[in-house]
């Protein structure tokens, strides 16, 4: 009888439940995060590489006019 009724107490307890549903939640936004940076990694090199050239050649003034 012990064993049934722990069993049922084990069931009916919820503080576990919302621990899985906060894992879970987590790991989608990590999961999103990742996708994110797969998707925009490619395109965050070329315009890095793209602002370096605009950069490189632009021209400073050191004296006032």
């Amino acid at each position: 009888m012990k064993l049934f009724k722990l069993t049922k107490k084990i069931r009916n307890e919820e503080d576990g439940a919302v621990t899985v549903d906060w894992v879970v939640l987590t790991a989608a936004v990590v999961g999103l995060g990742a996708a994110a940076l797969t998707l925009i990694r490619k395109e965050t090199g070329t315009l890095s590489t793209n602002i370096a050239n605009y950069l490189s050649s632009a021209s400073v003034k050191t004296e006032f006019e």
